[in-house]
Parts: structure tokens; C-alpha cells; sequence
């Protein structure tokens, strides 16, 4: 009878897994199939060994058909309901069950600067013409697991990102791949050193490149927690994973405009989870992933054996694949790959391509990852770049290329040689010159007269300067809408400084949006510092055929898309333009409150990528002034967060190739940008009364439970925390950007 009673304990765990996937509704009579449980493990002593053999296994076939049932029906936030189940396999599981032998770096279990974080040196042994052949590969994660609360639930804290990127680049130095693992709601949303935000665009930042080949695995990617180990060269997904921008609960959160501690509708996550196209088909028909992981019915477990020999047949196949793409003789072997691949096959493959890459392998893999992810959300917009409208486009583009090569890295280069040869000769022959001359000099001295006093000339007395205008100072030809009304307001700081109030007409005019007393800066409209802050008459916009969609067929979106493009007169909310601060011209990218609340998606990260393009090939400073961002744009879903990034690989080559890369924050900035392409940049600063973090004030405060201070994510905190390198007055913005283009980048530039 024992043998009788585990069966129907693991039938229990079944209908509790079930009931747990459909939300505990009585789905299919799942309550009546627990309580016959529950009476035959009462009864089990009333009934013989045939009759309650013969009820087990009526209850079995009941539960298989419901379980192929519910296999079949899957609909999306079910497949995060598989996903967040304590019955799901875990990081611990795979080190234990894919790889033959492994290493914890970095602490094991509590012991540990990150318990979420797990990295592990692991060995893999493949057969090479029939020898066995013991690989070494990192292994990096995010652990949620067993029910072990000082595991977070796989939520990582920024030291834990920071561990990962530690080891990150030890497999760098040893040159042996990286295997990723993507098990994370969402990264914890701290501020304090280094940052959430702030480390995860380090992460990214680096993996841009990354001189090893890199797989990753999504089981459950939230957002930028899973990007901060997400970039890589193959993505594969389990087939009952998901991949969102949000979860569907916070989706539904502000799509039910939910107040806080309020109540989201079911009905409303469910309908959410369908619009974000989180699944793994899903992001496979979007691009986002390369290849899906069939796993189990109703998803893999701890036990599901079966499944982890699949898993390490994938992982061996797509580092070959990744491999293989940097050889030069690379056919007969992929062809191979592929083969095998379409059959099915689980066993491992006896073809030989050997992991270690040389200095040509490695330049082809970075060309071909920066290939990749130049192409992520290609088709999620409308319009293309002006650079690539037909023929002629393209020839003037090359031809840019060519002129700006000759004139800045060629001419300009044996210019700076020969001048520093002409220097080092001067200076030499200077020395041996005074050495021929001192003689001559001595007797010249000695038989000179006495000298004479000079004559006192009267100088003309010069013009008064002080009346001049300062060509630094802002433009006070504009005058913004806001001070067309007749009344006051008053200063949030007038109990603390005592502030008096101010007259509306005067505050949007002479003072610029600032409080007289305290410094405290009112937000203006993003026209105020096109006109203000660079030179009268030099902007020029580019890329403005790009144009914001919805590539997710987002329902209502259409509308709210439509109403921001009319009452704004512009196709997406990021400004992209070329203009001059003091005859020195830049490239700017501006996102801003009026469109969507500056939120990127896939035709603001487009339009980003481009503008770096542009000032890369151009010699010119890049300026990214971010007016406000609301973060990544949910309605886009995946498509969005690859902008993450997708823009950040933009930023890097644009800084690797010597270029000056800026950030200047105002008002509120949050999220995806911040913790990705904005958030790398070595030159970051922000207006005075800004604030700047990864998550707002009700996420943190839901998310950890932890009640902030009101000024947790201000300017001046973001400062003590070394998140950004100063703050500004938005009065001497254009005088600080000019000592900013003097004194910081690289001598490759135009100007220098």
C-alpha cells in the first residue's frame, strides 16, 4: 500500500500544480479531484489493494486528460504562472544536472555578496572525432531558488550585477565562453552605490564587447534585471518561459490607472499578459530570441532529467554555432549543426570546433554581435533613416565617410605628427642655439651703456566691456507660454528657505523657471532650451521620417499615439538634430516629456543609433539632453527593451572610436534609459531639481516595502552616490556645455 499512497501523493502534487497554473479556480473540477484524494487517503485502510489500485488509476487518467487539456490551452499569464511555480526547475538544478563538474565563485548560499547571483567555473565534455574533449565555460545567473527567501526570488541587488560583470571579465582573460542563465522578475530597485540602474548599464556596456562568445537561456526575463546579462551572440528561451518589458501585473497597474495599494482586476493582468507578447513564440516571431527550447508538458521541473540532457545538447550546439560563425572554413560543419538540429537529434555532436578563438576570430564575433543587435526592431517602425533612402542616399553617406576620414584621421593626423615632430625639434635646437649664443651674449652684455629709463607712454583708455553681452549667457529672445498667466506660485522650498511667492510672468521670463531664494527649478517646456541654449538659427533636425507605430497591435494604443503625434506635430519622442554651441557644432538626442512622456521605443532607439552613427562619422560630440523619460515603452514590449542594448552597442562604438559622449538629465529620468545607454556614459549630468533613478517611488516602496525620503532620487543625492560627475543651473546651461566641449573627449575631435 505504500507504493499506492506515493502515487497518489504525486497525483496531489499534480492537481496543486494545476491549481496553482489556473489561479486556484475550479478549473475542470479541480476542487472535486483534491477532495477525492483527501478521502482516499482516509479510506485507504477501508478499500483492497485491487479496488484502490483501480481508483488511483482513474484519477490519473482523469488528470493526464486535464493536463493535456490545460497544455493545449495555455494562454500567456499561465505560462508566467509555470514560470514563478516553486516546482520549476532552477540556476542550482542545471549546474547540477548539465555539466559535469562545477565551482561557485564568489560565496556559496547565504555566504554570499548576492545570494540571487550565482557564477560558477563548470566543465562540459563534448566529443571531438570521437575523444572526449573537457570544455570550460562561466556559468552566470540569477538563482531564485527552493523556497530559500535570502534568495530574493532571483531579484539581484547591483553588487550581485557587479559580481557578474567581475567574472564576466575573468572568462574574458582565460577566453573560455559564458553560459547565461535568465531566472529574475526584475533587478531590486536600489539607488545606493553602485546603483541598480547604473550597474546594469555597466553590465550591458561591456557585454557590447565582450571578447568571448556568449549563450543565454531565458526561463523568466523581467525587464532590466534580465538585461543585465541578457546581451549575448545566440538567446534561446524554454518554450513555457516569458520575456516582458513589465509584468503583467504592473502593466495592468497602469493600464487600470490602479491606485496605490489598490486592487488590480484579474480579468485586467490576464488581458495584459496577452497584449505584451511575452511568450517564447512570441518573442521568436518578434527576433528577440534565436531559437526555443521545447520543454515537458506543462513546463520543466527539478526532476525533468529528460529535459536537462536536451538543455546541454542546446548549450553545446549554440556555442558551436557561435564559434563556427567566426571561422573562416565554417560550411560542411554548420551544415552539420543545422542537420541535426531539424532531426531532432539529443545526443551530443561529434564535430570538431574548438572554443578557443584568435585575435581575427574575435574582431569577426564583435562584427557580428554589433551586426545583430544594429537589426534587433528593425521592422517595429515606420520611415527609415535618411541615410539610407535609395541610391543617392547611400552614395553621399559613403561619401561623408570618406571626406571626414581624409580630413580628420588622415590629414589631420600627419598634421598633429609633423607638428609634434616640428615641436620636439624646436625644442632641441633651442638648447643648442642658447649654447652657441651664450658667449656672444656675455660680451654684448659687457660692453653695453648703461640702460636708460624708458619712456612713460600714456595709453588711450580702453572701452568699457563690462556692458558687452556675454555670449555665454542665455538667448532672452524666447519667452516661454507659461508666463502668459497672471498669478503667482509658490516655491515648494518657502517653508524651508522661506521663499516668497512669485509672480508667474516674471518667473517664466527674467528668471527662467527659478526660484529666486533657493535655486529650486520649475520644469519648462523642452522649446526653452532649443532656443536658449544653442546658437540662434543653427538647428537642424534629421531623421524625422522615423516614426513611432505599434508593431504589438497594442489595443488603444493607435489613438494615444496619433493624439501625442497631433498635439506635438512630431512622429516620435526622440528630437534628433544638429546644432552649434559657440561655433562648435554637435549632434543632439533629445527625449522629451510631450511625446508619450519620453518613453523609448523601437523608432527612438532608431533614431538614437543614427544620431551616433552620424557624430561618429562626423568627429562631433554627441549631447543626449533628456527633457524627461518615462523609461522603456511597455506597449512594444521586448521590442522596446532590446533598445537597452541595442543603443548602448550604438554608445560604445561611438565612444570606442574617440568621440565625446554626454548626458545631461532634467525633471524625471527612469528606467530602461537610464540603466543602459544614458547610464554608461563616462560625462553625466543634471539640471538642479531633477530626479533620477531606476524604479519611482510606489514601485520600491511595493517591490521592497521600504517607505524613501522624498529626495531619495533628487540631483543632489544621485551626486553623493557618484552617479552622476555634477549639477547645473539650468541658467548656465549653455556656459557649461561650451567648458564641457573644451575641456573633456578626446583630441580626435573637429574642434581640438
Amino acid at each position: 500500500m505504500k507504493e499506492l499512497l506515493k502515487k497518489l501523493q504525486k497525483i496531489e502534487e499534480r492537481i496543486n500544480y494545476l491549481c496553482q497554473l489556473k489561479d486556484y479556480s475550479n478549473w475542470g473540477n479541480l476542487n472535486g479531484y483534491k477532495e477525492t484524494c483527501e478521502h482516499l487517503k482516509k479510506t485507504v485502510y477501508d478499500h483492497s489493494r485491487e479496488l484502490f489500485d483501480r481508483e488511483i488509476q482513474k484519477l490519473d487518467e482523469s488528470i493526464r486528460f486535464l493536463e493535456e487539456r490545460a497544455e493545449e490551452q495555455l494562454t500567456p499569464m499561465e505560462r508566467v504562472r509555470i514560470v514563478r511555480s516553486p516546482q520549476r526547475f532552477s540556476l542550482k538544478d542545471i549546474l547540477e544536472n548539465v555539466y559535469e563538474d562545477y565551482t561557485e565563485l564568489g560565496g556559496e548560499d547565504d555566504a554570499n555578496i548576492d545570494p540571487a547571483m550565482i557564477c560558477a567555473k563548470a566543465t562540459l565534455v563534448r566529443k571531438i572525432k570521437g575523444r572526449p574533449y573537457t570544455a570550460t565555460v562561466m556559468v552566470i545567473g540569477q538563482e531564485s531558488g527552493h523556497g530559500e527567501e535570502f534568495r530574493n526570488g532571483g531579484s539581484c541587488r547591483p553588487e550581485g550585477n557587479e559580481k557578474a560583470l567581475r567574472y564576466m571579465q575573468v572568462a574574458e582573460t582565460e577566453g573560455i565562453p559564458i553560459h547565461f542563465y535568465i531566472f529574475t522578475p526584475g533587478s531590486y530597485p536600489v539607488e545606493e552605490y553602485p546603483g541598480a540602474a547604473q550597474q546594469i548599464a555597466r553590465n550591458i556596456y561591456a557585454m557590447t564587447k565582450l571578447r568571448v562568445p556568449m549563450i543565454s537561456i531565458i526561463s523568466e526575463g523581467g525587464s532590466g534585471g534580465a538585461e543585465a546579462i541578457g546581451l549575448s551572440d545566440f538567446r534561446m528561451m524554454c518554450s513555457h518561459g516569458y520575456y516582458s518589458v513589465i509584468s503583467p501585473e504592473g502593466a495592468a497597474a497602469i493600464e487600470g490607472r490602479v491606485k496605490e495599494g489598490g486592487k488590480v482586476p484579474r480579468e485586467l493582468i490576464e488581458v495584459c499578459a496577452e497584449r505584451l507578447k511575452l511568450t517564447a513564440q512570441d518573442n521568436f516571431n518578434l527576433g528577440t530570441i534565436n531559437r526555443i527550447i521545447q520543454e515537458p508538458q506543462l513546463g520543466a521541473r527539478r526532476d525533468d532529467f529528460a529535459f536537462f540532457n536536451k538543455l546541454r545538447t542546446e548549450m553545446i550546439r549554440a556555442t558551436d554555432k557561435v564559434v563556427l560563425s567566426t571561422k573562416s572554413f565554417n560550411l560542411l560543419r554548420s551544415w552539420e549543426i543545422r542537420r541535426k538540429k531539424a532531426r531532432a537529434v539529443t545526443e551530443a555532436l561529434e564535430i570538431e570546433v574548438p572554443w578557443d578563438l584568435n585575435k581575427d576570430e574575435i574582431e569577426r564575433l564583435l562584427a557580428l554581435r554589433s551586426k545583430k543587435y544594429h537589426n534587433m526592431a528593425i521592422n517595429a517602425f515606420s520611415g527609415h533613416p535618411a541615410i539610407n533612402q535609395g541610391f543617392f542616399g547611400r552614395a553621399m553617406e559613403q561619401g561623408e565617410h570618406i571626406y571626414y576620414a581624409l580630413r580628420y584621421d588622415v590629414l589631420k593626423t600627419h598634421q598633429k605628427q609633423v607638428q609634434k615632430v616640428i615641436k620636439d625639434v624646436s625644442g632641441e635646437s633651442s638648447i643648442l642655439w642658447q649654447r652657441l649664443t651664450s658667449p656672444i651674449k656675455t660680451v654684448r652684455n659687457f660692453l653695453a651703456k648703461p640702460e636708460q629709463q624708458p619712456r612713460v607712454r600714456i595709453q588711450p583708455p580702453r572701452p568699457d566691456l563690462t556692458t558687452a553681452q556675454d555670449p555665454l549667457e542665455i538667448n532672452s529672445t524666447y519667452i516661454s507660454p507659461l508666463a502668459s498667466e497672471d498669478r503667482t506660485v509658490t516655491c515648494p522650498n518657502h517653508e524651508r528657505y522661506g521663499c516668497k511667492d512669485l509672480w508667474v510672468p516674471d518667473l517664466y521670463s527674467e528668471f527662467a523657471g527659478v526660484c529666486e531664494t533657493c535655486g529650486h527649478h520649475f520644469p519648462l517646456e523642452y522649446n526653452w532650451y532649443l532656443k536658449n541654449v544653442f546658437d540662434p538659427g543653427s538647428l537642424r533636425t534629421f531623421n524625422d521620417e522615423i516614426e513611432s507605430g505599434n508593431p504589438l497591435g497594442y489595443k488603444g494604443f493607435d489613438d494615444r499615439l496619433n493624439g501625442d503625434k497631433k498635439k506635438t506635430r512630431l512622429r516620435s519622442g526622440n528630437l534628433t538634430f544638429h546644432a552649434r554651441v559657440m561655433g562648435i557644432q554637435v549632434v543632439v538626442a533629445m527625449l522629451y516629456k510631450d511625446f508619450r512622456n519620453g518613453t523609448v521605443g523601437s523608432a527612438e532607439g532608431e533614431k538614437f543609433v543614427q544620431a551616433c552613427a552620424i557624430a561618429k562619422r562626423k568627429k562631433r560630440p554627441l549631447l543626449a539632453y533628456i527633457h524627461t523619460t518615462g523609461g522603456i515603452r511597455i506597449q512594444e514590449g521586448t521590442l522596446g527593451v532590446t533598445q537597452m542594448p541595442k543603443c548602448t552597442m550604438a554608445v560604445r562604438e561611438y565612444i570606442n572610436s574617440g568621440g565625446l559622449y554626454m548626458v545631461v538629465y532634467d525633471n524625471n529620468s527612469y528606467a530602461g534609459p537610464v540603466a543602459s545607454f544614458l547610464g554608461c556614459s563616462p560625462y553625466q549630468f543634471a539640471i538642479r531639481s531633477s530626479r533620477i533613478g531606476f524604479a519611482g517611488t510606489r514601485v520600491i516602496r511595493e517591490t521592497t516595502g521600504i517607505d524613501i525620503p522624498p529626495d531619495y532620487h533628487s540631483a543632489r543625492n544621485a551626486l553623493k552616490r557618484g552617479h552622476i560627475q555634477g549639477i547645473w543651473d539650468r541658467r548656465e546651461f549653455r556656459r557649461n556645455l561650451y567648458k564641457s566641449l573644451m575641456t573633456m573627449g578626446s583630441p580626435h575631435l573637429y574642434y581640438r
